[in-house]
């Protein structure tokens, strides 16, 4: 696996767990407002040697005390070795929380039919419509890429597995109109969460002309759309 680091603790990334967090390096978007820049291009990080084996000699030392691992990244689902990652995380008794942008449905597949996952974070960057514009890749030939995103989607809602879809709302990108065409895409979602954008560390400096002094009104956001699924929250 291509790490680009790990956490050793998390008590809020994997819902009723706690966890360790594992960052994959490498990613198929290039969203502007991406706040782990350093993970995005898989050659960007001077991955440390070693560290696959120094992450799960960290778990076996934390046998009993943590009792769950968030793989995220990056992109977890672009690394080739990803089912035999989680497989080994398992076999040390813990469970999986795998983060995703949607964009690789077959790998999906994969660890939801082969019950590897406990828990799926799947990010919704836009309304379809202006997905491209979002991630920040052209929109020629982006049809093909929306419908693996729309494919991962319903294999989410429908695999039994716990489950959230999650937006972070980024002013000068996302407007009040992008999120009724967004509640209509996952209308009846188990749980979905707006997420408060902070500008620490970005892939793109120049976003930060367009969201300087704007911030979204979260809680209006929230009201207009919170009966289409069954649980809706903010994230700060």
């Amino acid at each position: 696996m291509n790490l680009g680091g790990f956490q050793k603790l998390t008590l809020i990334d994997f819902p009723g767990h706690i966890a360790a967090t594992v960052f994959t390096v490498g990613c198929s978007f290039q969203c502007p407002f991406c706040h782990n820049p350093e993970l995005v291009e898989r050659g960007a990080l001077n991955v440390e040697r070693g560290m696959e084996k120094d992450f799960f000699a960290h778990l076996e030392n934390r046998k009993g005390k943590l009792d769950g691992v968030c793989i995220t990244g990056g992109e977890p689902t672009i690394q080739p070795d990803l089912v035999e990652f989680i497989q080994k995380i398992k076999a040390l008794g813990y469970d999986v929380k795998l983060d995703s942008n949607g964009t690789r449905p077959d790998v999906l597949k994969k660890v939801i039919d082969a019950r590897l996952v406990d828990y799926i974070a799947m990010d919704i960057k836009n309304q379809p419509a202006r997905y491209a514009e979002t991630v920040g890749l052209p929109d020629k030939n982006f049809g093909g890429l929306l419908d693996r995103v729309k494919l991962s989607v319903d294999l989410i809602m429908y695999s039994r597995i716990p489950y959230e879809f999650r937006t972070t709302v980024v002013p000068g990108i996302h407007t009040e109109k992008d999120f009724p065409e967004i509640a209509k895409w996952i209308a009846g979602a188990q749980n979905y969460y707006l997420q408060e954008y902070r500008e620490i560390k970005i892939l793109d400096d120049n976003l930060k002309k367009k969201t300087k002094g704007k911030k979204p009104d979260l809680e209006k956001i929230k009201k207009m759309i919170e009966n289409n699924f069954g649980n809706m929250g903010i994230r700060s």
